[in-house]
């Protein structure tokens, strides 16, 4: 299914830089997943996500990295858990996650567009 944005479709998706700050089990999902704390930046502040990249990343591999992410949509409900924003990857072969980042350390809360 292809259907085509708008110019002013896409500039309403907020995606920024963030650095990933902590990282927790989250055993209460359904499909194995971590909780992940992002910062970024003075403007956005801290957010919470949960990611399904438990396949793919340690939690230690994940601590300091810079991901890229959708900060505006509204928080999800996960059983007691908030997700705030959407971090973004590709989708592999068997539905694994390689996550989207900068191959340069930038300021965290930079715009991607």
């Amino acid at each position: 299914m292809n259907t085509d944005l708008s110019w002013s479709d896409f500039e309403k998706v907020e995606m920024r830089v963030g650095t990933i700050v902590a990282v927790d089990d989250f055993p209460e999902a359904r499909k194995p997943a971590y909780q992940l704390t992002i910062d970024f930046g003075t403007e956005l502040g801290i957010k919470k996500s949960s990611a399904q990249i438990t396949e793919r990343y340690s939690k230690e591999e994940l601590l300091n990295k810079q991901i890229i992410a959708v900060v505006n949509f509204p928080r999800k409900q996960i059983g007691k858990f908030f997700s705030e924003c959407l971090v973004l990857g590709s989708v592999g072969d068997d539905n694994d996650i390689v996550l989207l980042t900068s191959d340069l350390k930038v300021s965290n809360g930079l715009r991607i567009g």
